[in-house]
């Protein structure tokens, strides 16, 4: 994951997240990392328009977004 975090980072590019929100319901969230934490990261959060803040430990899986053919 740490990977797909800093690909996202150094080259400003989306990502998709699963995470496990303060409700306990998995979420997917498309977003862009800002910074790199220790136990987070914070990413702009293309569904809320704001910088927010995720925990690894909360967060499933990522991976890139995937592209329309013709885009």
């Amino acid at each position: 994951m740490v990977g797909v975090f800093s690909n996202s980072l150094d080259n400003k590019e989306k990502i998709m997240i699963y995470y496990i929100d303060s409700k306990s319901q998995v979420t997917q969230r498309i977003v862009r990392v800002v910074e790199m934490q220790e136990n987070s990261i914070l990413a702009y959060c293309y569904y809320r328009k704001q910088v927010r803040k995720f925990k690894l430990e909360n967060i499933l899986s990522c991976g890139n977004v995937r592209r329309s053919v013709g885009a």
